[in-house]
């Protein structure tokens, strides 16, 4: 079960990271501009929400290092993923709900060579929404959940290298003590940070 738990938290986090890096490409926001001013334009999430791609790579680089970490860091990550995703979730919510000016300007300006807040707001005849920010508002939320999942599990992780220690464990204690070592024998020890030709920890 805690097994489960831990892969359903990393799965958690990395497919909603990856959803979101694709959605930072996608067009989110299409504008119609009056008049002359230029043809109609189109915003990507990258643009509409600087922080998207950065963030979702920092997802997915979270995501790919929390199997592998000690209890401490599973719970500062689960902790990131909380934060992050409530973040992510806030932004996207506030796209939804109607794009502010900031989402879209800086292409009007681009297009038109147009600048200040009211200036662009005459130039804009209306605004539509794709489905890539209910797509990456859904993936914000599941990241969230899967840091509360971390958080609620992540003592009862089994550590990740506890099957190799077994393993080596369980060898020892058929390897004759009195034979020379051979190459593979070698190569476990220093595989565990012995040194076999001082009888010492390689440095």
């Amino acid at each position: 079960m805690i097994r489960r738990a831990r892969l359903l938290a990393v799965l958690a986090i990395l497919i909603p990271g990856a959803m979101i890096l694709i959605g930072s490409t996608q067009t989110w926001v299409e504008v119609t501009l009056l008049g002359d001013a230029g043809s109609d334009l189109t915003v990507a999430g990258a643009d509409a929400i600087a922080v998207l791609a950065p963030l979702s790579l920092a997802v997915l680089a979270l995501g790919l290092a929390l199997s592998i970490v000690g209890v401490v860091l599973r719970y500062v990550f689960g902790a990131l993923s909380l934060v992050g995703g409530i973040t992510l979730a806030t932004l996207a919510a506030q796209t939804l709900a109607g794009p502010p000016l900031a989402t879209y300007a800086p292409a009007v300006t681009d297009a038109t060579g147009i600048t200040g807040d009211a200036a662009v707001g005459d130039l804009v005849a209306s605004t539509a929404l794709t489905v890539w920010p209910a797509v990456t508002l859904l993936a914000a939320v599941i990241l969230a959940v899967a840091g509360v999942l971390v958080l609620v599990t992540a003592r009862r992780w089994a550590r990740g290298g506890r099957k190799y220690e077994a393993a080596v464990a369980a060898r020892a204690s058929r390897v004759d003590p009195g034979r020379p070592l051979d190459a593979i024998d070698s190569w476990d020890d220093l595989s565990r940070g012995d040194d076999p030709t001082t009888g010492g920890t390689a440095r």
